[in-house]
Parts: structure tokens; C-alpha cells; sequence
């Protein structure tokens, strides 16, 4: 009860217009920051953190947080219409996604894409509002053998989304790895796999390689098959209908389940759980046959954890001081410019402030809604446009994205290298999805196993000394049994329906 009256008291500061005005701009920068592939909210809110010197914290603090979780809507729109994720979050938004835009339901695609993020975000917010003080003790307890034991459980995705063959999923996943290893050592911060070039010290980045493989491959792929457009047919609906909200409301409320104790974890980013998702969701599903093709539950699923995770990621961050996620890593810094400590004294001693950030973030989720679902219909015309005028400017946005993460043309350069290569994985049928899987963990996995190593003095046997590491070792265990077997009764139902899978 008594949050509940803090959180009104909140609702009160939030609704006064100047702090609304706030919601407002910060949810509609995120949209367009996440609409644009390379940006991202970490970079936006980095730009913007000087400009909020001028405001009250919290007005600061409210634009902010919105274009964190605004980003988190706007993700899907370019993911799902033009095959380039705005954010490494985005990229299982495509796999069901693109191929809803290429048969013209590209309008009920991003409908549900918006009410997935605005339930999951609102959810998410409501835990946040009554038991953020008990997950954040909880998320403490997991150290570098409980992180090394969920990227071993995250990676058993690479079996169920490796497509027909294991072989090849296994070989991606193994180059994914192999590549992520490109740049300073984790731990000796010494350079590896550079071959002499100062340019690779950095590491390949994941967003160019990723613009690489969905958006500039897409592209050649359509000049090669001559394609008109995107999509023939006509839009139809721009909203889901009630059988397309039946099909995804459980996907919904997995998803966003899932995405928020996983947020919960520091370090553990959208780009993770969106992926968890879409697996788990294919492993729940009575006809798997169907993702990859233009299942709506591939696009809820992962739209869902995506918002999930953000608003989890404030728990964390308010109870103590642990941001989850770059993004939040930099509003952390804008919370200490304006000597606001995060931790449990913070519910104290500025209960009114972050009373207001909490109520200001279920305004912001409508907001966000109401801002998302009026431009469907605008967002799935663009599918229709002529390829030929689309395809110089998808290259464009792509070009643009990947110089803007580090300001480099090196960037693009990998971008560019990346959507020949993707083009070739396309043609002869070698699964990408594993590849940016283990391209993403591969670092993690690497820096949890040392950190492991390093506290127990290089004994193997402390991640089955410790519950949960050993449980989640056991749990990884069993998904990949399911994994397997699922793999096995997808592929018989496959074979005799006559699909061929990639």
C-alpha cells in the first residue's frame, strides 16, 4: 500500500506539463533514434546528457529514461519493413518480421510489434513499482560462474535457430566466436587477431556487422532477383486482427516474463533476451515449421522481452546503482551529475524524484503507443515503393548507421564486407542467425569464464559448487535436449509438407 501511494504522489509531479512536455520529446527522440539504424539510445542520450544541464533533474531524467525505452518501440519499424534492425535487439524482429512485410501483412506485423512492447513495458514498470528492492538483492547474487552458466544456456539457441542443417549452425557459430575474438584482450588488453592493423584494436562492432548482414545483403539479394518492391500485394489491415492477437497474446506475456528477470541482470541486454525469446517461443509453438516464415508470435516474443528488459534494467539501477545496460550506464552518469546516488538510500532521501521517473514511464509506454500505432499505415506503405528507388536509400540509411556508431569509415567498410558476405551465406543456404548469436556472446562468455577462473584460483569445479550456476548448467542440459528433439520433429514435418529450409 505504501507504494502504491508513492506512486501516485509520483503520478501527480509526472502529470504536470512540463514534466509530460519531457515524456513527450524524450519518447519521440527515442522512436526516431531507434527508427535509425547505428545511433541507438546509448549514443542519443550521450549527446543529449550536456543539454539537460539546463533542466530540473527530474525533467532531465524523465526525457532520458524516454528515449531509452522510446528507442525499444521504434527498433521493429525498419526491422520488420526493410530488414534492417535499428538495434542488435531488433535483429529476431527480422525473421518473422521481413517476411510478414514481403506477403503484405507488414501493418499487423508492427501493430502487434507496438502493443507487445507497450504490455511487456507496462508490466515490467508495475514490477518495478512493487518489488524492485527484492529482485535487486536477488540479482546480486549472480557473480561470473552464474553469467558463464547462462551464455552456455543462451547458446543452445544456436541448435533450434541454425536452420536444416547442425553442421553449418555449428560452423557459423564458430566463426561468430572466432570473429568476436577480433580486438584487445579481455584481460591482457593486449591486441589479438589484428594482423598489424591499429583500425581492428576495437573489435569488429557488432551493429555494423549486423547492418552488414540483414540490410546491405537484402539489398543485393533483391537487385539480383530483379525485385519490384518489397511487397506486391496490397497492405490490407494496418492493425492485427483478433486472430493475429489470439496467435500472439501468449507470446506477449513469455516474452515479456522472460525479458524482465533477465533484465534484472546486469550486463544481460535486449540483445540477449530478445534472442531468448524467439527460442523460447518456437520451443512453446505446436507448429515451429512456421518461424522464419512470417509467424506473428516471432515478432511479439521478441518486441516484448525487448521493453521487458528495459524497464527491468531501472531496477537494478535505482536499488543500486547497477546499470544493466550501456544505455543505462550513461543516465547512471546523468543521475551523479545532478548528486543524485543510486542505491536504497535513493527511495529515501528523493523518494519524490524517482516516484516521478516511475509514474513518468507509464505515460511515456502510452505515449509511445499512441505514437507508434498511427504512423502503421505510413511505416507499411514504404514497402510498396519501387525497388529501385528504395534500395539507394536502404544502402544510404545503412552507410550512414554504421559510420555513426565510432565516427569511422572503418565501420563502414565492415558493413560493406559483411553484406557480401551475407549475400553468399543467403545463396548458399549458411544460417546467419547462429553467427550473430555466438558474435555477441562470445565476449561475455570469455570474460566470465576468466573472471571464474580468477576466483577460484583456475578450479573447474566452481560452477558446480555454486546453485545456481549448477542449475542453470543442468537447465542447459535440458534445453538442449528439447532443442534437439524439436529440431528433429520441425525438420519430419518439413519434409513432408515439401518446404525447403534455409
Amino acid at each position: 500500500m505504501e507504494a502504491l501511494q508513492m506512486l501516485f504522489s509520483g503520478f501527480a509531479l509526472a502529470l504536470e506539463p512540463s514534466n509530460l512536455l519531457m515524456a513527450a520529446i524524450g519518447a519521440f527522440i527515442g522512436t526516431m533514434v531507434g527508427v535509425l539504424p547505428g545511433l541507438g539510445p546509448t549514443s542519443a542520450i550521450a549527446i543529449l546528457l550536456p543539454l539537460t544541464a539546463v533542466l530540473p533533474p527530474t525533467q532531465a531524467i524523465i526525457m532520458l529514461a524516454g528515449i531509452y525505452y522510446g528507442a525499444m518501440y521504434g527498433g521493429s519499424s525498419t526491422a520488420i519493413l526493410l530488414n534492417i534492425p535499428g538495434e542488435v535487439a531488433s535483429v529476431p524482429t527480422c525473421l518473422d518480421g521481413y517476411p510478414m512485410a514481403q506477403q503484405g501483412r507488414g501493418g499487423p506485423a508492427l501493430g502487434i510489434a507496438a502493443i507487445g512492447s507497450f504490455i511487456a513495458g507496462i508490466i515490467g514498470v508495475i514490477a518495478l513499482t512493487f518489488f524492485a528492492p527484492l529482485f535487486a538483492d536477488q540479482a546480486l547474487k549472480f557473480g561470473p560462474p552464474e553469467y558463464f552458466a547462462l551464455m552456455l544456456l543462451a547458446l543452445t539457441i544456436v541448435v533450434s535457430l541454425g536452420g536444416a542443417s547442425i553442421s553449418k549452425a555449428l560452423a557459423m557459430g564458430f566463426f561468430g566466436y572466432l570473429l568476436s575474438l577480433i580486438g584487445l584482450g579481455t584481460m591482457t588488453n593486449m591486441p589479438r587477431l589484428t594482423f598489424g592493423s591499429t583500425s581492428l584494436w576495437g573489435g569488429l562492432d557488432v551493429i555494423s556487422v549486423v547492418i552488414g548482414l540483414f540490410a546491405i545483403s537484402e539489398v543485393l539479394n533483391g537487385i539480383e532477383e530483379k525485385k519490384i518492391a518489397i511487397s506486391m500485394g496490397n497492405i490490407g489491415s494496418v492493425f492485427p486482427g483478433l486472430k493475429d492477437l489470439k496467435q500472439s497474446i501468449k507470446a506477449i506475456f513469455r516474452g515479456g516474463a522472460l525479458g524482465f528477470f533477465m533484465g534484472l541482470l546486469p550486463g544481460c541486454s535486449p540483445a540477449v533476451t530478445t534472442f531468448l525469446a524467439y527460442d523460447l517461443e518456437k520451443k512453446c509453438s505446436k507448429t515451429p515449421e512456421r518461424f522464419g516464415k512470417g509467424a506473428i508470435e516471432g515478432v511479439a516474443a521478441p518486441e516484448s522481452a525487448n521493453n521487458a528488459t528495459s524497464s527491468a534494467g531501472f531496477i537494478p539501477l535505482f536499488a543500486l546503482g547497477i546499470p544493466a545496460s550501456p544505455p543505462l550506464a550513461v543516465l547512471l552518469g546523468g543521475l551523479m551529475i545532478y548528486g543524485l546516488t543510486p542505491g536504497p538510500l535513493l527511495f529515501e532521501q528523493n523518494g519524490d524524484f524517482v516516484w516521478a521517473v516511475i509514474a513518468s514511464m507509464f505515460i511515456g509506454n502510452v505515449m509511445c503507443l499512441v505514437l507508434n500505432l498511427p504512423l502503421v499505415g505510413l511505416w507499411a506503405k514504404l514497402t510498396q515503393i519501387p525497388y529501385g528507388i528504395l534500395a539507394p536509400i536502404i544502402l544510404l540509411i545503412s552507410i550512414v548507421g554504421a559510420y555513426t556508431v565510432r565516427n569511422d569509415m572503418f565501420d563502414v567498410l565492415v558493413a560493406l564486407i559483411f553484406g557480401v558476405l551475407g549475400y553468399f551465406m543467403n545463396k548458399f543456404n549458411w544460417p546467419v542467425v547462429p553467427f550473430i548469436i555466438c558474435f555477441i556472446l562470445g565476449p561475455m562468455l570469455e570474460r566470465s569464464l576468466l573472471q571464474s577462473f580468477g576466483m577460484a584460483f583456475e578450479n573447474p569445479f566452481i560452477f558446480f559448487q555454486r546453485p545456481i550456476s549448477l542449475t542453470l548448467l543442468v537447465a542447459t542440459g535440458i534445453f538442449l535436449v528439447v532443442s534437439l528433439k524439436l529440431r528433429r520433429r520441425t525438420q519430419s514435418r518439413i519434409d513432408n509438407s515439401g518446404f525447403e529450409v534455409k
